[in-house]
């Protein structure tokens, strides 16, 4: 079909932009996120610098994005305020030094804050696209993250046409955005594969400002290859889940799984994919990974829901070229959709998930250092950690040499508490916490999860705390933190 919106350059895109506005970007980690426009507004940031004008604009994505949105924007000093997750190294000082404002959200909440104006209002959105229809049906690429309500909500609209994806991946779309509260049905999604919406997202054509012409891959990271440390935590979450389903905890059938993304993760769907007694299972998750595409081929891997194709240039032009394979087995949502809690709860869906640190009670921080210092930000972990059937966290017992223990007595950041965390897994061993209190939960995770080299220091610690529900002593629970800052190192 043939378009009727003007073709204008990235630079005359970000020509109407000012001081203090926001911009939405598309993307669900690299995938699919915009590229040609957030360079031109970096460019355009660095030339009112240069001029002595202040300019710095508010930036949306779906969740992390590519480098030339968190990175090259950050480095130009073009970012005053940035939300949901973030990655990035320069974006990462700047808001750890307190340059940027930064509003880590769970992502299942972002479209709904956006559409009741609770972020303020979007004044430029900025999506990427195979194709865009005269009457305003806008084709996205290899994610869907929150753009149909970007599309819906912002002022004024520019789509980047990428030429390098193919027209094919609309077939695995499945866009559907929800009405506002009180006039919500239940969702009717009751396996990862149904489809309850159209392949496309839906603009007015009036607030399309123009299309920019792109021609790049997405930049997805290989992640290295499994280390014995992942493959140890894998060995034990496979060999957890194989015993639910000869428990019968599990269903014969098995559960959708979930995963977060990094090599731990791909380590454990290699693991769960080589296991004699795992049977095929279907994925409800956030991202489809590299080690997908094998499981899949394999018939280990039945479906997979999710909200991006965080795959490398190769495995994505794999699925492309046997989209008839694939097309049929894996839909993208929304992140609204994707990350739902009532659908994850409905569906009992397995939730695995990484952590920077664990305590001896199982509360868990997955984004920040000593409290303070962001990593990336809790993503859509939260989603699937409070709605999950089974809820696992996984993480070395040991960083940097031995020189920091991921297990302490305290987190001095909580992204999820005991209630919600009934599983934690290092390469030490499992700690299964469901039913057990305090007392119990830290000796299980002493016993099973810490390094052999702080074990006796968490248990002297329980020793010596406070006694009480949960049993801490104030003046020491960040004790191997503080250790660390003045030292380099939470050994003694």
């Amino acid at each position: 079909m043939p378009s009727a919106f003007n073709t204008i350059s990235a630079e005359e895109a970000v020509a109407a932009l000012g001081h203090g506005d926001t911009v939405a970007f598309s993307g669900f980690t690299p995938a699919g996120g915009a590229k040609a426009v957030p360079r031109a507004l970096a460019a355009r940031a660095r030339a009112e610098h240069a001029a002595g004008r202040e300019f710095r604009v508010r930036v949306l994505t779906g969740a992390s994005s590519g480098a030339s949105i968190d990175e090259d924007l950050a480095a130009a000093g073009a970012i005053a305020w940035r939300a949901p997750y973030m990655s990035g190294s320069s974006l990462r000082k700047a808001i750890n030094a307190q340059e940027v404002e930064y509003l880590d959200m769970h992502l299942s909440h972002v479209p709904q804050n956006i559409a009741f104006g609770f972020l303020g209002a979007i004044d430029l959105a900025v999506v990427e696209a195979s194709e865009v229809t005269p009457d305003g049906r806008v084709y996205l690429t290899t994610s869907v993250g929150a753009s149909p309500t970007y599309l819906q909500h912002a002022r004024r609209v520019v789509v980047e046409i990428n030429r390098r994806h193919s027209p094919r991946l609309r077939e695995m779309h499945d866009i559907f955005v929800m009405p506002p509260p009180h006039r919500r049905s239940p969702i009717q999604i009751h396996d990862p594969l149904t489809r309850i919406g159209v392949p496309y997202a839906v603009v007015d054509p009036r607030k399309v400002v123009g299309l920019v012409e792109v021609d790049e891959t997405d930049t997805v990271a290989e992640f290295a290859a499994p280390d014995r440390v992942g493959n140890r935590i894998a060995h034990h979450v496979a060999a957890f889940l194989a015993a639910e389903k000869k428990a019968g905890r599990i269903p014969e059938a098995f559960l959708p799984l979930q995963a977060g993304v990094g090599n731990v993760a791909n380590s454990v769907l290699g693991a769960l994919g080589e296991h004699p007694d795992i049977p095929p299972f279907a994925m409800y998750t956030e991202v489809f990974q590299d080690a997908m595409v094998d499981l899949m081929r394999r018939g280990k891997l039945t479906g997979a829901s999710a909200c991006s194709l965080t795959v490398t240039t190769a495995k994505l032009a794999e699925i492309v070229a046997d989209m008839d394979f694939f097309a049929p087995r894996i839909v993208l949502r929304s992140q609204e959709i994707s990350n739902n809690p009532g659908i994850i709860r409905r569906l009992g869906v397995i939730a695995m998930n990484t952590a920077v640190e664990v305590d001896i009670y199982g509360n868990v921080n997955s984004s920040h250092v000593f409290g303070s210092d962001i990593v990336n930000g809790i993503g859509g972990s939260g989603d699937f950690t409070r709605n999950g059937y089974l809820t696992i966290f996984m993480t070395p017992s040991i960083a940097k040499q031995g020189k920091i223990s991921c297990v302490v007595p305290m987190c001095p950041h909580v992204d999820s508490n005991e209630h919600s965390v009934q599983v934690i897994v290092t390469e030490q061993g499992l700690a299964d916490l469901r039913g057990l209190g305090p007392m119990q939960r830290a000796r299980a995770i002493i016993a099973h999860c810490a390094h052999p080299d702080y074990r006796g220091y968490l248990e002297d610690y329980i020793r010596t705390a406070r006694k009480g529900h949960i049993p801490h002593d104030l003046t020491r629970c960040f004790e191997l933190h503080r250790r660390l800052l003045e030292t380099g190192s939470m050994h003694a």
